[in-house]
């Protein structure tokens, strides 16, 4: 009985991830800021540098930001 219990447990479970997976996957795509989708008449190779230099940028910009200080006690 106890196995029983933790079988239909797991089912439910299983079941609720599922579901929020699937809502999850259909949700509307998140537009992430300053990352501007690439050109659509580009090649395929002309996206990848465009994705890439908006990284590096970003990635430099997120450098360049102070980063704050623990209050000392």
């Amino acid at each position: 009985m106890r196995g029983v219990f933790g079988l239909v447990g797991l089912v439910v479970v299983l079941a609720v991830v599922g579901l929020l997976a699937k809502k999850q996957m259909s949700s509307v795509s998140v537009v992430v800021p300053g990352i501007a989708s690439p050109a659509a008449g580009a090649t395929p190779q002309q996206q990848s540098q465009q994705i890439q230099k908006q990284i590096v940028q970003s990635v430099e910009n997120s450098l360049q930001q102070a980063r704050p200080m623990p209050d000392e006690k």
